[in-house]
């Protein structure tokens, strides 16, 4: 498997609609903004095959990971905590001091085994809970 920083959105938003769109049913207009240009986007693929994406920020010391999604076929093989830890390893080498990702409710304890702690109050995000983490670097 290969996991590389990419250009190619149209692979990201073809996993981000399956996971997001057609899985958790999060509407369109809730899935799409105008931010994915300002990202790095991080994609895994077996072959021509994309199986995992993220995206990730640069807010002066602070970092954000989000838009972390794992194709069906890929979940319980490392994939998702593999895209986590590498854009941890970039944001870092950006300079980053904090890493922050809104992470859904029930991912929570997949984020703590990654060295983030919740923080806040839980909120809906696409009528979906989910509650801000954070790792320091």
């Amino acid at each position: 498997m290969i996991l590389t920083e990419t250009d190619d959105l149209a692979a990201c938003h073809a996993l981000r609609r399956a996971v997001f769109i057609e899985e958790q049913g999060i509407a369109e207009a809730e899935e799409w903004d105008d931010l994915d240009g300002q990202a790095v986007h991080l994609l895994a693929r077996e072959g021509d095959t994309p199986l995992g994406t993220a995206r990730l920020f640069v807010e002066g010391p602070e970092g954000r990971i989000g838009r972390v999604c794992v194709a069906k076929p890929a979940r319980g093989t490392g994939l998702g905590a593999a895209l986590i830890r590498e854009g941890c390893a970039r944001l870092a080498a950006a300079g980053c001091t904090r890493i922050l990702l809104g992470a859904q409710c029930y991912a929570i304890p997949f984020y703590e085994k990654l060295g983030f702690t919740a923080f806040g109050p839980d909120y809906d995000d696409a009528g979906i809970p989910h509650r801000e983490m954070e790792r320091r670097l």
